[in-house]
């Protein structure tokens, strides 16, 4: 695999070029999460995120680990791989978001330059510590049912505008599916279900055996198409 110096920038031009161009709208997090708990009206008036609705007879969280994304140098493996870390999650263990962002930021770019950048994306897609804690009063999870994930026929316009400012082996994965979320709900199971679409930048080395490793993400429901 061809080495890059610290003054090379392929994978930052990457960013560039697609913003350049208007493929990716806003790269930067400012997207909200919306609809963590969906519900009913209570029939007294109040709201289903007032304090004391929660289960009183609920078990104590245990503890888990997450398992690292698997090495592997096939991109839309990986992609389907990262879409599934950004989007499980469980706030009734005793993990914590930092603990999900930790799993994705390991696959990170290596050298560093698109890490930052990614940090950022991660707030547009996982709840805040103070979101965490209070959805935890609902045993609140999420989960993705991925119906696709395809080479977005805009990254070859991407690609083209870029030429050789990008690294060999970066792709752009859009996934689309089915955001999951349960929880209880005034001490009744509930659960919602909403269409989500994004696109994932990755870089697969086509040389070595360096596995795949997450560049950024877009803006959620603003994807490649």
């Amino acid at each position: 695999m061809a080495s890059q110096t610290p003054h090379s920038h392929p994978r930052r031009r990457l960013i560039i070029t697609v913003c350049a161009i208007g493929l990716v709208l806003a790269l930067l997090a400012g997207v909200g999460i919306y609809g963590l708990i969906k519900g009913e009206p209570h029939p007294d008036g109040g709201r289903p995120g007032d304090r004391g609705t929660s289960s009183t007879a609920s078990p104590s969280p245990t503890e888990t680990t997450l398992t690292p994304l698997p090495a592997t140098r096939d991109p839309e493996s990986f992609a389907r791989s990262a879409a599934s870390a950004l989007f499980t999650w469980d706030t009734y263990t005793l993990l914590s978001p930092q603990d999900h962002r930790d799993v994705l930021l390991q696959v990170a770019d290596p050298s560093g330059l698109e890490t930052p950048g990614l940090v950022s994306d991660l707030d547009g897609y996982l709840p805040d510590q103070s979101t965490w804690t209070q959805l935890q009063e609902y045993q609140t999870r999420q989960w993705l049912d991925i119906d696709r994930a395809y080479v977005p026929d805009q990254w070859d316009d991407a690609e083209a505008a870029a030429g050789d400012s990008l690294a060999p082996g970066t792709i752009a994965y859009t996934i689309e599916g089915t955001r999951h979320r349960e929880g209880v709900w005034y001490d009744k199971p509930v659960t919602s279900a909403h269409d989500v679409a994004f696109t994932i930048f990755l870089t697969c080395p086509l040389r070595g055996d360096e596995s795949c490793y997450l560049l950024r993400l877009s803006v959620l429901d603003e994807p490649l198409r």
